[in-house]
């Protein structure tokens, strides 16, 4: 394939994300400004909770109607307690959100509680049922490629619609490797699950890695927005350069 076509592939499996701990009005304003109608729209803009109805009003202003809103709960850490985190789904679901990205509990994974990361997941699907996709971050940075496994085993049994690899927030994001096992877990699962490649990814080339791996493994007929994301800040403009 050529680097258009990659280059609109990648486009079209974007989550564009604005995820600063400081921003303000404007920041989000602009954030939405930078969409080029010109070219394939993103697959979802991924905002915190408190610029969702922001963010979709300027998307209505510019008739972008059609794009999905993706929001974060238990993030960055993953270590709030699972009330909070299921007020700040209901909470989400409320402002408009079309999509839940869920922190797993991964420290408590790493300390054997596989049960507590199940029940988050669990219970955050039964909220986001018939309302959202619900996308698990198992912060494989984090973990062994034996725990991004089992992380990726839970999530698919607790009910995601995708498998996450990263917050964005740690010093090692997504990786060829650990993507490779959350592929192999996708692959076998008894029930459609999708795949979202987060953290790192800041070119084409960097997506085009993953775009193959993707279809090596799961088919080309399966890489499609409906399956398949990248979630990033910064790819949107090198993607454009391209186009």
């Amino acid at each position: 394939m050529s680097d258009v076509h990659d280059a609109q592939l990648a486009l079209a499996c974007l989550d564009y994300t604005r995820l600063q701990e400081h921003d303000s009005e404007d920041a989000m304003c602009q954030f939405v400004a930078q969409i080029n109608t010109a070219y394939a729209l993103p697959a979802a803009l991924c905002v915190y909770p408190q610029w969702l109805q922001l963010t979709r009003r300027e998307l209505d202003n510019r008739n972008l109607q059609q794009i999905p809103l993706a929001t974060v709960t238990n993030f960055p850490t993953g270590d709030e307690d699972l009330t909070t985190v299921l007020a700040q789904t209901r909470e989400a679901l409320q402002l408009g959100t079309n999509e839940i990205d869920l922190v797993l509990p991964y420290r408590a994974l790493q300390l054997g509680d596989e049960q507590k990361a199940l029940e988050y997941v669990r219970q955050s699907r039964e909220l986001c049922a018939k309302k959202a996709k619900l996308k698990v971050i198992i912060e494989s940075g984090e973990l062994s490629l034996s725990q991004v496994r089992i992380a990726s085993r839970i999530a698919i049994a607790g009910g995601a619609d995708f498998i996450k690899t990263s917050t964005g927030k740690v010093a090692i994001n997504a990786t060829p490797e650990a993507v490779a096992v959350i592929f192999d877990e996708v692959a076998h699962s008894e029930r459609a699950v999708g795949v979202k490649v987060s953290g790192g990814v800041k070119n084409l080339s960097q997506a085009q890695l993953y775009l193959d791996m993707a279809v090596n493994t799961m088919g080309g007929a399966w890489l499609t927005p409906f399956n398949f994301r990248f979630g990033a800040s910064s790819l949107l403009g090198e993607l454009y350069k391209v186009l």
